[in-house]
């Protein structure tokens, strides 16, 4: 729940009554749909550097496996709490059916802050967190990845944790793990790409390039930097970027109107994704408050951090000439604030199709780490490609179909495949 009263969770479910409605689901579906399978919430010890134990507050959620084993991120955040894990769960699951991938959603979190904890406190956490849940995950039930402020490190620490415990090699327990240790070639761009594959395809039914666009995004984490760089290689300008700077204790936005640089600020920022302010300013960017990357005169926004960074109180801030928001964050934009940007004519290309992107590429890495082969980079980014464009045509093909918007044409037809492997396993 945030400061002004809203839920995600919330408005998760209404998205979903939405969808059941046009699908005339039963009452049975809809009760079974509208909870997760399962709800883990436990504590995890952890002895500091200093010798003292603090006690961190986990969760695991799967929402719904009938299609598949759970796919879904572990996240640190301070403020994480279930009722957002649940939300985050459900739309894993939407997201990996609109895509038509063989996979459930789940999500994990732990109430963290990872600034504050060393390495060896991190890993200690990670470690923690699997031995709670070993027997609830697998490679054949739910499947952890990277997500907020964690990385492929902490993946490699909880794989073998879980090994250690299995006593047996299970490559096929986590994806997102580095490159050489089980991880696919094209995990890391993914995500971001298949935002920016998704806008590629929204802009050609406008009958527009990429090369004749501008952006701006909120964030600079891993799925901002990736789609930065797709959408450079195809020819777009970002101007602007924000992201959080902890020293002062909030976001801010760094501008240069003739386009950043990418490697420029990758070079000046840390694993989280935060731009050094001084050298940022030494190399001529503009330094503004975080929200104004919203106010930017450009073509495309990117909100690529947290949820309800869009809300009814900031959308009329938006930049006149934005055409597109595409949804690199999970339910970056409020109920209110759509309503707003729909009566303005933006089309907004929602998280559960944008951001599906590394729930692809995570089936992929599953995929070859069963095979124990694996695929050079331009064939999982090809696939990639594929398997993302199919699912926007799909999804704009049935908002056509039925006069719907995009984020209420994706939830129809995820949840029909979701409700239709529950009724076919006899589950309702």
């Amino acid at each position: 729940m945030t400061e002004n009263g809203y839920s995600l969770l919330g408005t998760t479910m209404r998205q979903f009554d939405r969808a059941a409605e046009q699908l005339n689901l039963d009452g049975a579906t809809r009760d079974l749909l509208r909870q997760p399978l399962r709800q883990f919430q436990f504590t995890i010890p952890v002895r500091m550097d200093d010798g003292s134990v603090r006690i961190f507050q986990a969760y695991r959620i799967q929402h719904n496996d009938a299609r598949g084993p759970s796919k879904g991120g572990l996240r640190f955040h301070p403020q994480e709490a279930a009722d957002n894990i649940r939300a985050l769960a459900m739309l894993r699951t939407w997201a990996c059916a609109v895509v038509d991938l063989p996979l459930g959603g789940s999500m994990g979190g732990i109430a963290c802050d990872p600034h504050d904890l060393s390495q060896l406190e991190q890993e200690r956490l990670c470690r923690g967190w699997v031995r709670q849940l070993a027997q609830n995950l697998g490679p054949t039930w739910d499947v952890p990845g990277p997500d907020l402020r964690t990385s492929s490190q902490h993946m490699l620490w909880m794989l073998d944790e879980y090994e250690t415990l299995q006593t047996a090699r299970v490559p096929g327990f986590v994806t997102g793990k580095p490159v050489g240790m089980g991880g696919s070639l094209g995990r890391k761009e993914a995500n971001g790409y298949g935002v920016i594959i998704t806008v590629r395809e929204a802009l050609r039914d406008m009958d527009l390039s990429v090369g004749d666009t501008t952006a701006s995004v909120q964030g600079f984490g891993n799925v901002a930097q990736h789609a930065i760089a797709l959408y450079h290689q195809l020819g777009g300008r970002v101007e602007c970027v924000s992201c959080w700077d902890h020293q002062s204790g909030a976001s801010l936005a760094y501008r240069k109107r003739s386009g950043i640089e990418l490697q420029e600020l990758q070079s000046i920022s840390n694993s989280f994704g935060e731009i050094d302010r001084p050298q940022a300013e030494a190399r001529g960017y503009e330094v503004l408050p975080g929200e104004a990357w919203l106010e930017q005169e450009v073509d495309l926004l990117i909100p690529a951090a947290l949820e309800t960074q869009i809300t009814a109180e900031n959308a009329g801030r938006i930049g006149t000439r934005v055409k597109i928001i595409a949804e690199g964050a999970s339910a970056p934009i409020t109920p209110d604030a759509a309503a707003l940007l729909q009566t303005r004519g933006v089309l907004v290309i929602p998280d559960v199709l944008a951001s599906a992107g590394g729930l692809v590429c995570s089936y992929f890495e599953q995929v070859q780490g069963n095979m124990n082969y694996y695929w050079r980079q331009d064939e999982v980014l090809g696939k990639l490609d594929v398997q993302m464009t199919d699912a926007y045509l799909a999804v704009r093909a049935r908002a056509r179909d039925r006069s719907l918007g995009l984020r209420e044409a994706a939830h129809v037809i995820a949840v029909a495949r979701v409700a239709q492997a529950c009724q076919e396993r006899g589950w309702t």
